[in-house]
């Protein structure tokens, strides 16, 4: 599950040292609840929602598939919300609904075997085409080859250059961060020690008078690093430094390394897109991380007094595993859309992408099945600073015919700051592409083991809008998947600030990155919806 790359990506958490700040209390750790227009961050107005539009009104719960690398379904904050399927009686390895999958007691883990065993890293979608042509073109002369041999011995030498240079990229990388890590554990752990302090926050160090010249330059040296990237605890940057290390470290040598392969464990043709009936329960897997950060967004327990508070009170999450530490294949995307829409789900949350889809067709035929169904898909735009028009993407934002996918709302990233820095430096964006933005920069969320984290990426900006997209179904039932996309999107905040474009220094109109020019909010959705509702009585 990479969090950022380019090239390949869990369409989640950026790796970059770049997140905002992470505050003290959990109700403003979570700023994405907060409102525009009383708080000080650019929120979507979560709670003045609850209190002034929804308080006295009835509400159905509403289940949301979300497809990705795995749920905590023991997670204090989540295992009252899972989705469980009624028709189906736990552990008896019988496939009791009859509808192909035994014992999908809270969803379905297409990265798995019969056996219980799991995919936890995969290649990259460029190394496996790599693999395939490697034996067909590898030493030959393109003279020699026929007009339809020259274009494939073309990508062949494209993929070929793409693979070795992410491998020794990101090699690079991790030695680079190995020794700023070191540094800076050495800074943090002589600190704590010297001022002798249990955690090391700004309001901490920008306070310290000790005597010592040395002490006092390095604390004013770390308060200087926190607050120019947006925290307000050393520990956060470890964290994430961590991460880093290990995700890097996964692209060298699994994503990009076309010696190692993986889907053998599941036993299946993973070309086969006819091919169904594969996997296992186990909808955790060996690295929950990217998906329960994502269900807890949606919908983390309203009513229990714990941990983070989600978007949506009545919902029910469907974990669908498709996506592993690398690139998701076309077939388990398909195969995972099918499940959910077979299974009940009214909307879908997909956080991830790729920048080769083999196999396309399968996923627009299984995205035309959702809109048959009337379901409603979220998709993360992407973490790669890039304008989606002009870049290939998938999920793209069109079928294969170009036609627009009508389900479908495609996610950009925020910052809480109502400034130049108001898009994500990560997020990708594209006025023919992404359709509205939502907060996506230090979410604090649910991650396994019953603890909490902020991450940041279009992967917790999609949850956002999922999250308003399940308010909206459950208050107002009769909404189809047309009436909850035009209202999210016309309800969206118009924003006229010039802002920075991502990886650039140029300055741009935020309304030139997104069809609606806009940033999702809850409390004008659910407005408009009374409104529509009020006129049609």
């Amino acid at each position: 599950m990479f969090l950022n790359k380019p090239g390949i990506r869990l369409l989640g958490c950026v790796i970059a040292v770049t997140f905002s700040s992470v505050i003290s209390q959990a109700q403003t750790k979570q700023w994405f609840h907060l409102d525009p227009k009383s708080d000080s961050a650019l929120g979507i107005s979560t709670e003045r929602t609850y209190k002034e539009l929804l308080k006295n009104r009835k509400a159905t719960p509403v289940i949301v598939a979300v497809i990705d690398g795995g749920i905590d379904s023991t997670h204090e904050d989540l295992k009252r919300v899972l989705w469980t399927n009624p028709k189906e009686i736990p552990g008896n390895g019988i496939d009791d609904d009859k509808n192909g999958y035994v014992d999908d007691v809270h969803g379905w883990n297409f990265l798995g075997n019969k056996d219980g065993k799991n995919i936890e890293f995969e290649t990259a979608e460029v190394t496996r085409q790599y693999i395939r042509l490697k034996p067909l073109y590898e030493g030959k002369n393109r003279s020699s080859l026929n007009p339809a041999q020259q274009k494939e011995y073309d990508q062949y030498q494209q993929f070929k250059k793409e693979v070795e240079s992410k491998q020794d990229e990101y090699k690079q990388q991790y030695e680079s961060i190995s020794r700023f890590n070191e540094q800076y554990l050495m800074l943090t752990e002589s600190l704590l020690k010297t001022l002798g302090v249990s955690k090391l926050d700004t309001a901490t160090l920008a306070n310290v008078k000790s005597d010592d010249l040395m002490v006092r330059k390095q604390a004013g040296l770390l308060y200087k690093m926190l607050t120019a990237q947006g925290y307000t605890e050393a520990d956060d940057v470890k964290n994430e430094l961590k991460s880093a290390l290990q995700e890097l470290k996964a692209r060298a040598e699994y994503a990009y390394n076309p010696t190692y392969s993986a889907r053998q464990i599941i036993g299946d043709d993973p070309d086969n897109t006819s091919d169904k009936n594969y996997g296992n329960p186990d909808i955790t897997g060996p690295n929950a991380r990217h998906g329960t950060h994502v269900a807890g967004i949606i919908g983390a327990d309203r009513t229990n007094n714990l941990g983070v508070l989600g978007v949506a009170d009545q919902v029910k999450i469907m974990a669908v595993r498709a996506v592993p530490d690398g690139d998701e294949r076309d077939k388990d995307v398909a195969n995972a859309i099918r499940y959910a829409v077979d299974n009940g789900a009214q909307i879908i949350n997909m956080s991830f992408g790729k920048d080769y889809s083999p196999q396309r067709k399968a996923v627009d035929d299984a995205m035309r099945y959702a809109l048959q169904k009337g379901v409603l898909l979220i998709h993360a735009a992407g973490n790669d600073s890039k304008l989606l028009d002009t870049t290939a993407s998938y999920p793209a934002a069109t079928f294969i015919d170009g036609n627009a996918i009508p389900n479908l709302i495609t996610v950009g990233a925020t910052t809480q700051h109502g400034d130049k820095s108001l898009v994500a430096p990560f997020s990708n964006y594209g006025q023919k592409t992404v359709d509205v933005f939502a907060p996506g920069m230090s979410i604090f969320s649910t991650t396994p083991g019953s603890h909490y984290e902020s991450l940041s990426g279009t992967s917790m900006a999609a949850p956002v809008v999922s999250g308003i997209a399940a308010v909206l179904k459950s208050y107002f039932p009769k909404l189809t998947y047309s009436d909850i996309k035009r209202i999210i999107e016309k309800s969206a905040t118009v924003t006229k600030l010039q802002v920075v474009r991502p990886e650039s220094e140029d300055m741009v109109n935020f309304t030139d990155l997104s069809k609606t020019g806009a940033i999702v909010n809850l409390y004008d959705a659910v407005k408009m919806a009374q409104m529509e509702e009020s006129g049609a009585k």
